[in-house]
């Protein structure tokens, strides 16, 4: 009599795992996620100035650190010069152009600036992280970066028609325009800042360090973007759905359930197969039962990043719990009962 209990009982417990792992998935194996670039200067030289602290949180547009700027402020210099010398040459007076032309550069940089920060704020506004005056926000200053540019821009034309027919679309002078913008806009890159809200690690920059153009010089990771990738199995995947309702135990909160929503599955991985002489390597394996195959699924927080604890940081370990069958139902009810139950113990480790 008892081996039937036991046997009815393990038969009950065997039903209860496989109905969780489609009703309820859960995984201990996620993690916290979000941008991380590599921060590169665009010219090369010497940094005289490292204007953060490793860890440092920064604002967009905030300088990071600064190359010398002296060569090219030389190289202004000289472009200036030769752009005077060219204007002379069909005798015209250089010093409204001149000024004309800086303009432009200026009000180019600037329009690049909000047009990169616009569509940044409009991906986010897309998924629901910031809101819609916000991006109505961006698009306006992309739209007032852009008549900015083209007043500029005929302020430019203007002054090149007052030389002439000789000083229009003469080659020479497009080319020292040219060369002059192309000066004034490494001048602007020699100090590096910050493309947006973020966190900037491994700062390994120092005073008198020379760095390329293009290497990698400091790590900065996004603050405005930010979600969990959960490994769940194949067969977990059976019922989960964009838009369902996840729970989330992170281990730098101990105690405290937080709302999520599936924002995106995995289409695909990495089989780790290679290839050789243009086949497929036949992969042996001496196991009884081949491992399952782990799926990233991408979850974001119910009220965006402002429901984020500041506790979390990326690469941190997340508990989830992703109710694919909704939450009225005793299975759901069982698996959101033991998270809650994992919430209190998460104290002790």
């Amino acid at each position: 009599m008892m081996s039937l209990f036991v046997l009815g009982l393990l038969l009950v417990l065997i039903m209860l795992y496989a109905l969780t792992d489609r009703i309820a998935p859960n995984s201990s194996r996620g993690i916290v996620s979000a941008h991380v670039v590599q921060i590169a200067p665009r010219v090369s030289g010497e940094v005289i100035q490292v204007l953060i602290d490793d860890d440092a949180f920064v604002q967009a547009g905030t300088p990071l650190f600064t190359i010398d700027p002296y060569p090219f402020q030389l190289a202004v210099r000289q472009a200036e010069a030769n752009f005077k010398s060219t204007l002379q040459s069909v005798d015209a007076s250089g010093a409204a152009i001149v000024a004309a032309q800086a303009g432009v550069t200026q009000a180019r940089v600037a329009r690049d600036n909000a047009r990169t920060e616009a569509e940044r704020t409009l991906r986010l506004a897309e998924r629901g992280l910031v809101s819609q005056a916000q991006a109505d926000s961006a698009k306006a200053s992309v739209d007032d970066a852009n008549a900015r540019l083209v007043s500029a821009e005929a302020n430019l034309d203007s002054a090149k028609v007052e030389l002439g027919s000789l000083g229009r679309d003469n080659p020479a002078i497009e080319a020292a325009a040219v060369q002059l913008e192309r000066a004034q806009y490494d001048l602007t890159s020699a100090t590096v800042t910050a493309p947006h809200k973020g966190v900037v690690t491994n700062v390994l920059l120092s005073a008198g360090q020379f760095i390329n153009a293009g290497a990698p010089s400091l790590t900065f990771i996004d603050a405005e973007a930010a979600w969990v990738t959960v490994d769940l199995r194949e067969n977990q995947l059976q019922l989960v759905n964009p838009g369902d309702a996840v729970h989330l135990l992170f281990d730098a909160v101990p105690g405290k359930i937080f709302v999520g929503r599936v924002q995106s599955i995995a289409w695909g991985i990495d089989s780790g197969r290679s290839m050789q002489g243009g086949l497929v390597v036949n992969q042996h394996t001496n196991r009884w039962f081949e491992p399952a195959r782990h799926i990233p699924v991408r979850i974001e927080l119910e009220g965006g990043m402002a429901a984020w604890p500041k506790g979390v940081r990326v690469g941190g370990k997340v508990h989830t719990v992703v109710f694919a069958g909704g939450k009225d139902n005793p299975i759901s009810w069982l698996a959101n009962g033991l998270q809650r139950a994992r919430s209190i113990t998460s104290f002790l480790h």
